[in-house]
């Protein structure tokens, strides 16, 4: 039988006045939550601004499916 997954992503708004600035205590809670309802953790990246400035962080979570 073939593992089934579900995806999920969680866009986390930088903050600062340029942008980048990261709580990371919040991010970090952010991501535990994640995991205590079984999402694992993919893949994480920015997204740029024309100028480099990031705006967001973009998590991608996988967890199996049940069927």
């Amino acid at each position: 039988m073939d593992t089934k997954w579900e995806y999920r992503t969680i866009k986390y708004k930088t903050g600062g006045f340029l942008g980048g600035k990261v709580k990371e205590e919040e991010f970090e809670q952010i991501l535990n939550e994640a995991g205590y309802e079984g999402w694992e953790l993919v893949s994480c990246f920015d997204t740029n601004e024309a100028n480099g400035q990031s705006k967001d962080i973009i998590a991608v979570f996988k967890r199996k499916v049940y069927l």
